[in-house]
């Protein structure tokens, strides 16, 4: 089987996992990491017995596929660039800092006939993915989704940062367009929005409650979904899932017990077999502008109501 010849863009927080998981998938050659901060790269590349270099248009013509793991603002024009030269590309969510970049890159992606896979990375939770086939009928959906403050991800507000993961995990199992927004928010530590809530109302009647924040001392990443005679609560953080169902007028509670598993690399992994099989991306250029397209709305709804 021949090597898919892989490099990592952006040796941060986020790009040395990608580099780090890489290495342990078969079937992958790690020949480069890249990062404009030459300390940070080398340190990487040889942590990870791998090449290193600071522009990442020298890995053209080198590489098959790369994922990129760079500030938000950069995506549109790294990737861009990787896709108009026929290397498939992984880019961390979200895709792009504006929905009408993303729907560019799609465009790229498929004239040139490569992948392109967004990392929206709850999607392989093992949590989600054991849940997935019981959510048949959901009716209102409640998240919250916080975090400490941190200076990686303040290059975007609160919304693209954290919230953009649930945005997509509700608009999987939804399947449905947001027909009426509701949200508010404010500024705390940065100039951005730091903490906001959204209410969305969806076409099939399915209403969605999500609240980030990146302010608070205690992680969280809770979904509680209720649909016909039954609430089911999922912990992303703790990957735990709790049920609670109606039987015969009794409410009965059960634990879902499912087996563990590396939700980052069983997303690089999936980028890896759709490109050696030609098959769609889990999680494709589509889905990342329609969670980036939710988030607009919301940030502008936040906009005209701090106005009033």
């Amino acid at each position: 089987m021949k090597k898919i010849r892989l490099a990592v863009i952006g040796c941060g927080y986020l790009g040395r996992f990608h580099a780090l998981k890489y290495k342990e998938i078969d079937g992958v050659d790690l020949v480069s990491v890249c990062d404009l901060k030459k300390d940070i790269g080398l340190s990487l590349s040889k942590e990870c017995n791998t090449e290193f270099c600071e522009n990442y248009e020298d890995l053209k013509n080198k590489v098959d596929a790369v994922s990129i793991a760079t500030d938000t603002t950069t995506h549109y024009k790294i990737t861009k660039f990787f896709l108009e030269n026929s290397i498939h590309s992984l880019v961390e969510k979200p895709i792009t800092s504006k929905s009408s970049e993303g729907k560019e890159l799609i465009k790229i992606a498929k004239e040139n006939h490569v992948k392109l896979q967004v990392g929206h990375v709850e999607r392989f939770n093992p949590a989600f993915i054991a849940i997935k086939e019981k959510l048949t009928n959901t009716k209102f959906i409640e998240s919250h989704r916080l975090a400490p403050f941190k200076k990686r991800g303040c290059d975007v507000d609160v919304v693209h940062d954290l919230m953009i993961h649930d945005l997509d995990v509700i608009l999987s199992l939804v399947k449905s367009r947001p027909i009426n927004i509701s949200a508010s928010g404010v500024k705390i530590l940065t100039n951005s929005i730091d903490i906001a809530n959204a209410r969305i109302e969806f076409g099939n009647g399915t209403v969605v409650n999500t609240t980030a924040s990146r302010v608070t001392k205690a992680m969280q990443r809770k979904f509680r979904i209720f649909q016909d005679n039954q609430y089911i609560s999922i912990d992303f953080g703790e990957r735990t899932i709790k049920l609670i169902t109606s039987i015969g007028g009794n409410l009965e509670e059960s634990s879902l017990a499912f087996e563990k598993s590396d939700a980052l690399k069983e997303e690089l992994s999936s980028f890896i077999f759709s490109i050696r099989n030609n098959t769609p991306c889990e999680v494709s250029g589509e889905d990342g502008v329609e969670a980036l397209k939710l988030a607009e709305k919301i940030l502008d709804d936040i906009t005209r109501s701090s106005k009033n």
